[in-house]
């Protein structure tokens, strides 16, 4: 189990089991924020506590960013929308974990600027981006 919390502690997330990688995306959004995501579905793999503030952006609104309305921090990303199976996708920021539990998570890169496409990875791991 992954832990994270935002800096005054009043959002908390919880990531059951361990996850292939965490994706660094270059979007407009992702790289202003700073995040490294992991995803899963609500109410499954991930689960989140705390009274946060939304954001959505794009045209089609499709996802809210949840961010903590005391320190600022970005906590997870929501689907605003289910999915065809009736579950709805989320994100959490793991860059809101303990260095330590998470530093061996291989980085995928997303390029979600321009053609919207995985990336090959380079061999880092989230502990390498706070080296």
């Amino acid at each position: 189990m992954l832990e994270g919390s935002c800096h005054c502690g009043r959002l908390r997330w919880s990531f059951g089991g361990q996850p292939d990688g965490a994706t660094a995306c270059n979007c407009t959004i992702c790289r202003r924020y700073g995040t490294l995501w992991i995803y899963g579905y609500e109410g499954e793999e991930i689960t989140t506590s705390g009274d946060s503030r939304a954001y959505s952006r794009g045209k089609d609104r499709g996802l809210s960013f949840h961010f903590c309305p005391d320190c600022g921090c970005v906590a997870w990303w929501r689907g605003n929308r289910l999915e065809k199976d009736g579950r709805r996708r989320m994100a959490v920021n793991v860059r809101l974990a303990e260095p330590d539990t998470v530093a061996a998570i291989p980085i995928d890169h997303f390029d979600g600027l321009v053609s919207f496409e995985d990336l090959p990875r380079d061999g880092r791991c989230v502990g390498d981006y706070w080296s």
